[in-house]
Parts: structure tokens; C-alpha cells; sequence
């Protein structure tokens, strides 16, 4: 595995593992590779301070505000999202073969459909928090 520091045009700096730097330049020509903060499939290298051992405040992050934080993340990235709804596994399958215009969805899929996908290369990854309908809590 390898890591990367990823920036957005945006300015969002984010890391991401890679299996290789051929997997990294695969996946991005494919346009498979967006920050999970807003989005944006403009994402390059960005410049990386090699990891040493220093004076770093052994303080755990205030867990409210790192809650907080990722469902800000998830709250952007459904907004910039389709709704495909239980057509998930089948539309994510269709997008990655090219059958289907290539956009970010988000949907509902069994633990079943969700591991087949993940087999088959499709890349996939579940919410950190469980999406409401609206619709269905009015």
C-alpha cells in the first residue's frame, strides 16, 4: 500500500491509500478518484512532509468535533450525489463498465450485493451514517 497527500482545485487536502503509484494513476485517468469533501474530480499530488517522529500533542481530537466533521463530509458529498436508491449495485455496476454516464451516486445495496461489487473491482464504500428520507419521516 502506498500514501498520498491529494489536493483539490478547491484547496482540500486529503490522504488516500493506493495499492501501487500505478494503481493511483490508473484509477485518476479513470476519473475515479474525487475529494471526499466537496466532490471535485480535479485532484492532483499534493506535496507531502515525510512522516517523522516529533513533539506532537498526544491529545486526542475532541470526538464531537471529529463527529461532526465527518457528517459535515457526508452531508457535501450527498448534496454533489444521485440518489439511485435500491438500483445501486446495478447502476454502480453499469458506471464502472461504461454503460452509464460516469457521476457520483449514493444508494442502498445488501451486504451481499455491496461484497459481489467489491469482487467484481467496483469501487464502493459505505456511509459513515445512515441516510433518512425525508420524504418517509414527514
Amino acid at each position: 500500500m502506498i500514501v498520498f497527500d491529494l489536493a483539490c482545485a478547491g484547496g482540500h487536502v486529503f490522504e488516500a491509500w493506493f495499492g501501487s503509484q500505478a494503481d493511483y494513476d490508473d484509477q485518476r485517468a479513470r476519473k475515479l478518484v474525487s475529494c471526499p469533501i466537496c466532490g471535485d474530480g480535479a485532484v492532483d499530488k499534493a506535496p507531502m512532509a515525510p512522516r517523522i517522529s516529533g513533539t506532537r500533542s498526544n491529545a486526542a481530537p475532541d470526538p464531537k468535533q471529529v463527529m461532526q466533521a465527518m457528517m459535515m463530509a457526508q452531508r457535501r458529498m450527498l448534496a454533489k450525489s444521485e440518489d439511485v436508491g435500491d438500483r445501486f449495485a446495478s447502476e454502480a455496476r453499469a458506471i464502472h463498465a461504461g454503460d452509464s454516464e460516469e457521476r457520483l451516486i449514493h444508494g442502498q445495496a445488501t451486504p451481499t450485493e455491496a461484497k459481489k461489487l467489491i469482487e467484481e473491482g467496483v469501487p464502493v464504500a459505505p456511509l459513515p451514517f445512515p441516510v433518512r428520507d425525508p420524504a418517509r419521516d414527514n
